[in-house]
């Protein structure tokens, strides 16, 4: 077996191009075996080449990235990594709704030497979804087609006090895969939620309002002093972190800046363990694919005060590594496939049994 990572670059900007293979060529087993200026010449070397990854810049002339990755989906599905500015966030979105993989944010959409500043970023990438499986990409539940998750009659927990709160953990595959949940709740209902998404700053707001659009319940970019109540969903935002605390009768968010040595944003762990402390048993914790291990430290503080965790399974997790440090903490209650997820959250919480 090749362990060599073949590497095809499209961009229609040649310092972009040059930048980011000199960035590829730094990694150890990654071979960068050509590049394209356009979506049209991106296709014929997807097919000559046969590349195991591709970095992708989505506005090109002649083929934009969206028509590129249906066709390279439909005929010769490969891991996409999308190279993007942040003023492309809503394109980032509809890129990951067509399969790619990963995103790495532009930090300007000029040309500028500033491009180098996503080196470490683009190489943890590379690494972690060269071999991804894209069976498990293409198939996830399409955003409404899960089926609408069905209220039952709200049921008291049988052991404990009733869980209100969620707080969710993904990174890569996280955004299809929070999509696909939120948007099988059909009805509001009286839960509280709070996503925990690794993402760079500038792009969650336009996440958290792409989120909003599927679902009844209220989502938006969280925001220091919003009040965490039943039926709203808080984003934290990119590159920040999310916790809680107390105020009377109120559980108010705050936004504060991570830690110098903090590798992932937003934290995982930070928000888990600070609604812990506030939520106690009445808590429900749920890991999502992702790469490293955010989250497992978060778990145990949730296990410790009471609370609940779920995590998904392998075989749908697109990087099984966040899932699977949180199953090895031995506090996991339940491993869930993420068309089940949903369902799965809920019915923990006290709604009955929810059917397609």
């Amino acid at each position: 077996m090749n362990d060599q990572v073949r590497v095809l670059v499209v961009d229609d900007s040649a310092y972009n191009r040059r930048t980011i293979i000199k960035m590829l060529e730094t990694i150890p087993g990654v071979e960068v075996v050509g590049y394209a200026v356009n979506g049209e010449e991106g296709l014929r070397k997807v097919f000559d080449l046969k590349p195991d990854l591709i970095t992708l810049d989505l506005e090109m002339p002649r083929m934009d990235g969206f028509s590129f990755l249906r066709v390279v989906m439909q005929n010769r599905p490969t891991p996409v990594i999308v190279v993007s500015a942040r003023s492309e966030d809503e394109n980032v979105f509809r890129a990951l709704e067509f399969g790619a993989v990963e995103f790495v944010a532009k930090p300007s959409a000029r040309v500028s030497p500033e491009l180098f500043s996503i080196q470490e970023d683009l190489l943890q990438k590379v690494r972690t979804i060269a071999r991804t499986d894209m069976k498990k990409v293409l198939n996830r539940p399409a955003p409404g087609t899960a089926g609408p998750l069905r209220q039952a009659a709200k049921i008291r927990a049988a052991d404990g006090e009733q869980i209100n709160q969620v707080v969710i953990a993904a990174s890569t595959g996280g955004p299809p895969a929070l999509q696909a949940i939120l948007s099988a709740i059909r009805e509001p209902i009286p839960l509280g939620i709070a996503i925990a998404q690794h993402m760079p700053p500038g792009f969650t707001k336009a996440f958290a309002d792409r989120l909003n659009k599927y679902c009844p319940l209220e989502i938006r970019e969280a925001r220091s002093g919003d009040r965490m109540r039943p039926g709203t969903v808080l984003v934290a935002p990119g590159a920040k972190n999310l916790l809680f605390r107390r105020r009377g009768d109120e559980v108010l968010a705050e936004v504060v800046e991570p830690a110098a040595n903090q590798r992932y944003t937003p934290s995982a762990d930070v928000l888990f363990t600070s609604a812990s402390e506030i939520f106690g048993s009445r808590l429900l914790g749920v890991v999502l694919t992702g790469m490293g291990n955010d989250g497992a430290r978060g778990v145990v503080s949730i296990k410790e005060e009471g609370g609940a965790v779920l995590a998904e399974a392998e075989s749908s997790s697109v990087v099984f590594g966040m899932p699977k440090e949180a199953i090895a903490t031995g506090k996991v209650d339940k491993i869930v496939p993420l068309p089940q997820m949903g369902g799965a959250i809920l019915h923990r919480c006290g709604f009955g049994r929810y059917s397609a």
